[in-house]
């Protein structure tokens, strides 16, 4: 099984220079790059302090040039709000100088302040998403590309550079709902899923998956299958429960600022089977507990789910550190 590191950015409460939260991701890429980790996945926000990275891309070139065998994710360019033809070139020159260690994955979106902020209309979004990704894969793989779409149109143009990988770096599509479950399957490609959706959830999805994938006549074994967790490592369970309890609430208080007040409503006035959002995070979400116990659970899920690719979020540092010095050696 694989594991990679799902990176935010988070600022929480702006404390301490921003500059720091760079510098300790970094860092942190750095001990993921000699420690056996597939691969940093690097999440893209923009207009809140939940992660401070407008641009993958560019965090991707610095990532690149501090590791040396590490792959470099992107989870995920949110390409509905690229020009696309913008999108392929920034992604093919990350895999040049990162020496082709990209693995591109690709999403919608989901927050109305981003697609207002840059003049998508909403209700676009999925087909300015799906647009660009059928434009990035030609531009990529096309000497020159011609394209006619609802919201495109380019006529000879020769993208440069190509990627280095050919004939272009693995794809994955970020796929929550069930209508991107199923349009990624239905064009065969692999998808990444998302660290929200309860144990439970993400079996019903994953298996849906399978079963969409095989009716359009696409294979299903031998596909990493990235499953994002949020994690939560201590010496204790009580301190494991501790720190996951906070993450939660981080998670739940992060979508408060007037730019997520519709995102709030959804969230967080939501229960779950009666229960409230950092309840139910903490009871069906988070992965969390000492090394060993998490380690089990992992087990549970590989053997419950189909789990060959655990992207964790670490919800505190000590669980980083434990992730890579007891957990990470386990599972390769």
């Amino acid at each position: 099984m694989k594991l990679g590191v799902l990176q935010f950015f988070s600022w929480p409460g702006r404390h301490g220079p921003l500059e720091e939260v760079y510098a300790r991701a970094l860092e942190r890429i750095e001990i993921m790059d000699r420690t056996g980790f597939d691969a940093v996945w690097l999440a893209e926000h923009h207009f809140t302090t939940y992660s401070v990275c407008p641009s993958v891309h560019m965090v991707g070139v610095m990532a690149a040039a501090r590791t040396k065998r590490l792959r470099i994710g992107t989870a995920v360019s949110l390409a509905a709000l690229y020009h696309p033809l913008r999108l392929a070139e920034e992604v093919a020159l990350l895999d040049l100088l990162s020496g082709g260690r990209v693995n591109w994955g690709a999403g919608r979106g989901f927050a109305r302040s981003e697609f207002n902020a840059f003049g998508v209309p909403p209700e676009e979004s999925a087909d300015r998403f799906r647009e660009a990704v059928e434009i990035v894969l030609k531009a990529w793989t096309e000497e020159r590309l011609t394209y006619k779409g609802q919201h495109f149109a380019f006529d000879g143009i020769e993208l440069l550079p190509k990627p280095l990988q050919r004939p272009h770096p693995p794809v994955w599509m970020a796929a929550t709902s069930e209508p991107a479950i199923d349009w990624a399957a239905s064009r065969g490609f692999s998808i990444l899923m998302d660290p929200h959706s309860s144990m439970k959830e993400l079996g019903a999805k994953r298996r849906r998956y399978h079963d969409k994938l095989a009716a359009a006549g696409f294979e299903d074994s031998g596909r990493d299958i990235p499953m994002a967790r949020l994690l939560a490592l201590a010496s204790t369970q009580a301190d494991a429960e501790a720190i996951a309890r906070r993450g939660a609430q981080w998670l739940v208080d992060s979508y408060a600022g007037p730019q997520h007040a519709s995102q709030k409503t959804q969230h967080v006035q939501r229960t779950y089977d009666g229960k409230e959002p950092v309840q139910h995070y903490l009871d069906s979400v988070i992965l969390h507990g000492t090394p060993a116990s998490v380690v089990e659970q992992i087990a549970r899920l590989k053997e419950e789910i189909g789990l060959n690719y655990l992207m964790c979020a670490p919800l505190s540092r000590d669980t980083f550190k434990l992730l890579a010095d007891e957990v990470l050696p386990r599972l390769l």
